[in-house]
Formats: C-alpha cells, structure tokens, sequence
C-alpha cells in the first residue's frame, strides 16, 4: 500500500509542533519573567501589597546615581581578571591534554570535576578552607609560612582576591572542556602536515590551534565578561558581601528580599541585562565570528 500523501499546509505546521514544548517552557520561564521584570522596575512595590505605585524612571536614575549602587561594579573587576586566568590555565592545559600525554584522562577528570560541584557546596568548602586557623593556615604553618597567614575573608584587602581565586578553581573546568573539545575537532592530517614541515608544538599552537578554535575563544571571553558582572552564588555563601565584597547581584538581591524593594532592584537587573547585552555586542563587533576552515 501507498502513502497517504501529505498536504503542503500540514509538512509546514509538523516543525513547530515538535518545537512546541520547548517554546513553551522558553517562554513561561524565560520572557514572561523578564517581561514582569521589566513592568516591575517602573514601579515601586514591596512585594506584598496587592497594587503597585508607578515610579516612572525614578528607580533607573536611582541606580545610575547612587553611589551605593554602582560602586560595586568595581568588584566585578577581580573576577574579570579571575576569568581571564581561567581562560589562560583552561586553554594551556587543553592544549597539553590534547596530545599524547600520560593519565591524560585523570587530569582531565580532575580538572572537570570542580565544575561539576553545586556552587553553594564549592563555597561552603572554601569557607572553612579560608576561616581563621583553617585549612589553609595550617597548611602554611606546616610549611613553614605561617607568618603569610590571614584573615582571608575578613581583611577587606584580600577578600575579593580569595573570592576570586574560588570561581577559579571552580569555573577553569567549563572553559578547560570547550577548549578541548574544540582542538580535537580540528582534523589529524593538519598536525601530521606540520609536523613534516617541521613545525614543533609552539608552532602549532600559533598557527593551528588559536585560529582553529577562535569561535571558542570569542565564546570564552563572552562568558567571562557576562559572569564577573553577575556573581552571586560564591561571595553570597562565603561573606554575604560583607568586608567590600558585595557584588551588583548581591546588591540587588538585598534590595529585593531585604529592604523588600522590588522595583528599585528589578530595575537593577535590568541595567546589568542592558549592560551585559551591550558588552556582547561590542565585543562581537571588535571579534567579529569569522568562518575558520584547516581542512
């Protein structure tokens, strides 16, 4: 027997029934969210009360001119050069584990699998690794340094730098995996070729590996801009931003469920979404995402 055949009208709508749930849940979760976000941040409400006051743009002005409020942009500063650590030691060790190497896949899994802990559990950790006479301290005294010893999360001149040095630990395997997977994409016969032409590995980085995963790259830098603007979850759990270490998230997630003004920090999150969209777009502009063939 034949097929039946099938109408133009119904080959056209069977694609968008197969995308209907994931539209579906994009939608509920996503946009409509971001649209109340938006609605909320010309208003002023605390939340509770059934009906809410219109407040124009007086939370936007507050936000771009109070002190309180944009200073703490100034804390995303160590986490952007925390990204960028990340970014170098992610991509070296990719690089490195690409090739032949001994217990290549040990180290791969011990370099994932700090991204794979629930970041309240990873601050926790490094809570107690940070205290007063805590782990890191003992170990310093067991080696002979204890006199380097600190107040690692009190002393307001260190504490965003142990900060820091937590999102790396934690965030170097996200980056390490998108380098690797993008250096084996790249076919085998472009490291034979070069080998030939006596090419060594400083060499093939150069002129084989950083433009054959350039996309990556760009991606990387993307994400570490958009992150360091938007951290919560690591000073939240080991300061709650106490000592000079409140993030703009922070900030704005005290304004909403502390002093319970809602408007005044959706309006917050909505400058850091503005912000973040407009540093990607700038970005893209200056890396521009250019069409990269080694076969």
């Amino acid at each position: 027997m034949g097929r039946r055949p099938v109408a133009g009208h119904e080959v056209t709508r069977r694609p968008w029934l197969y995308l209907a749930p994931a539209l579906i849940l994009l939608i509920t979760f996503t946009y409509v969210p971001v649209g109340n976000m938006v609605f909320y941040s010309f208003h002023k409400w605390d939340g509770l009360d059934v009906t809410m006051e219109p407040a124009g743009l007086d939370n936007y002005a507050r936000v771009l001119t109070d002190e309180r409020y944009w200073r703490v942009f100034l804390v995303s500063l160590y986490y952007l050069a925390a990204s960028f650590a990340q970014i170098a030691i992610a991509l070296y060790f990719a690089v490195v584990l690409s090739f032949q190497t001994r217990f290549r896949n040990l180290f791969k899994g011990i370099l994932f699998f700090p991204y794979l802990l629930n970041g309240v559990a990873v601050g926790f950790v490094f809570l107690y690794l940070f205290q007063p006479d805590g782990t890191l301290d003992t170990v310093l005294r067991l080696i002979g340094l204890g006199d380097h010893t600190r107040q690692w999360l009190g002393d307001p001149d260190i504490a965003n730098l142990s900060l820091a040095g937590t999102s790396v630990w934690r965030f170097t395997g996200l980056n390490f995996v998108l380098f690797l997977g993008a250096i084996q994409s790249i076919p085998g016969d472009v490291y034979e070729a070069a080998e030939i032409d006596g090419a060594n590995r400083w060499h093939q980085f150069r002129h084989i590996i950083v433009p054959g995963i350039r996309r990556i790259i760009s991606l990387s830098f993307i994400l570490a801009i958009s992150g360091s603007l938007s951290v919560f979850e690591i000073p939240f759990i080991m300061t709650g931003g106490a000592n000079g270490t409140r993030t703009f998230v922070v900030q704005a997630y005290e304004t909403a469920f502390q002093f319970r003004q809602i408007g005044l920090a959706s309006a917050m999150a909505v400058v850091l979404l503005l912000l973040v969209l407009l540093i990607t777009w700038v970005q893209r502009r200056i890396l521009p995402d250019e069409e990269v063939t080694l076969s």
